[in-house]
């Protein structure tokens, strides 16, 4: 049994989705290093200075400390440019990198006991890194920064009560005051630490509850770990070097009355800029306060339940599971007081198949996700087809609520009629396309058997 469940183990733990982990962890190790090079040269200061640096166009103005200092970094220190653009690209690949990780442990199941620590962990990663990179972003002082902190204003203001103090806090009492852009780099500081300390508890977490690196009989895994180290860091080198990313010197400084025209946030916060395009301008008036609900439900309430609902999600199916597994075949409950853990956890991974209200449950909302990223394009759509915005607007109304209904229904029955091909193949076997002439002249093609480990029963760990 034991050496069965290790071939199995390896089996499932060899597949290429679990790279996703090992991208993110080494795209993490080049925003920490290249940090480190950006924190000596960069000043986060908001006194004005007169720019005075190479690049003509803006010689002579009057900027920040902060825009003064990421200019310098960007056109005049050797490799600072090549820096910058890396530690940028690593926190977009980053992200996409713990979505996609998100993603293959909700569909392989791979968030249940005893690993469900990790799934909060890169739950937790995935709006760290989304706080980090706006943080971030911001620090230049620059045009686009500019427009990020006035709709980080607006967000701000539209929490009930404690709106109005949380702005003066950020901002102090003039927009965009002289405190704002300390205040982020600090606070930027502060999420890379908690970061990689989630980072090292999600080592140690692996370590103790098992992985595909540490499965024994795999030296071909532990000898892919620094290869892809070699390959992430490598890409991310060459998107520093040869993909322009935040040129903030044709942005300009930041100025509270103008904003850089044809902005767009990072690709990760696409999803909030079409939240906010197609949010009806609804208002709540309760006695002598008004709720602009077309800014809090974007920006906060759907944020909000989303990482509610990927947090409390593994604690769902394990009651719902509880409360099944306590009841008989006929519904009636069961006389015990628990359900044992091997009901609840194994180490073997689900097939997105056979789990099909769990894996519609994903495509819908990956629907919802790009229905709300596409909307962030609705002004470019009307462009290019010809159409008026408010058409365009309208249409993803009603797209982001009947979208993921549609792709739920679909979703399910793709996977109940890929059982049925599965359980059809394990009955019958597997065409192979020969033809077979048999003693009595008939014409037959040759079946093989399915693959036994298909039909085998899931193996529990026993821990």
């Amino acid at each position: 049994m034991g050496s069965l469940l290790a071939k199995r183990r390896s089996f499932q733990f060899s597949h290429w989705s679990f790279m996703f982990a090992e991208i993110a962890v080494w795209s993490f190790a080049v925003l920490a290093v290249t940090g480190v090079v950006l924190m000596l040269f960069y000043d986060p200061g908001m006194s004005q200075v007169t720019y005075d640096g190479s690049y003509g166009p803006l010689r002579g103005l009057f900027v920040s400390r902060a825009f003064d200092s990421t200019m310098h970094l960007s056109l005049e220190v050797r490799g600072g440019l090549l820096i910058r653009q890396a530690h940028h690209w690593a926190a977009l690949v980053f992200v996409a990198a713990v979505v996609l990780q998100l993603l293959r442990m909700f569909l392989t199941g791979a968030f249940r006991h005893p690993r469900t620590g990790q799934w909060l962990i890169w739950v937790t990663l995935l709006a760290l890194g989304m706080a980090a990179g706006e943080t971030g972003n911001a620090l230049p002082d620059d045009m686009l920064s500019g427009g990020s902190l006035w709709l980080i204003t607006s967000v701000a203001q539209s929490v009930p009560v404690v709106g109005s103090w949380a702005v003066s806090l950020l901002f102090g009492p003039d927009f965009p005051g002289d405190r704002i852009i300390p205040v982020m780099y600090g606070g930027h500081l502060l999420i890379v630490v908690v970061m990689a300390a989630l980072l090292g508890a999600r080592e140690l977490l692996v370590r103790r509850h098992g992985h595909s690196r540490f499965v024994a009989s795999l030296p071909a895994r532990r000898s892919a770990r620094p290869m892809m180290a070699l390959a992430t860091i490598g890409m991310l080198i060459i998107l520093g070097y040869g993909v322009q990313i935040a040129p903030i010197w044709l942005y300009g400084p930041a100025k509270p009355t103008q904003v850089s025209a044809g902005s767009t946030p990072d690709w990760y916060m696409g999803f909030l800029d079409g939240a906010l395009r197609i949010m009806p301008g609804w208002e709540l008036t309760i006695g002598n306060h008004t709720l602009s609900l077309a800014v809090l439900i974007p920006t906060l309430v759907i944020p909000g339940v989303f990482f509610t609902v990927l947090a409390a999600y593994p604690m769902a199916e394990r009651f719902l599971l509880s409360r099944r597994g306590r009841r008989d075949a006929l519904g009636r409950p069961k006389n015990t007081n628990r359900v044992t853990r091997e009901t609840l956890a194994h180490d073997l991974l689900d097939r997105p198949r056979e789990t099909p209200v769990k894996t519609a449950i994903a495509v819908a909302g990956v629907t919802f996700y790009g229905l709300l990223w596409a909307a962030a394009a609705n002004d470019q759509i009307a462009y290019q087809f010809h159409l008026g915005v408010e058409a365009v607007t309208i249409f993803f109304r009603f797209a982001v609520v009947i979208g993921p209904v549609i792709a739920f229904v679909v979703t399910r029955g793709m996977c109940l009629a890929l059982q049925q091909t599965d359980h059809h193949v394990a009955e019958h076997g597997v065409e192979t396309g020969i033809i077979t002439q048999s003693p009595d002249g008939g014409f037959h093609e040759r079946l093989v058997p399915a693959r036994q480990e298909r039909r085998e029963p899931p193996i529990t760990s026993g821990r």
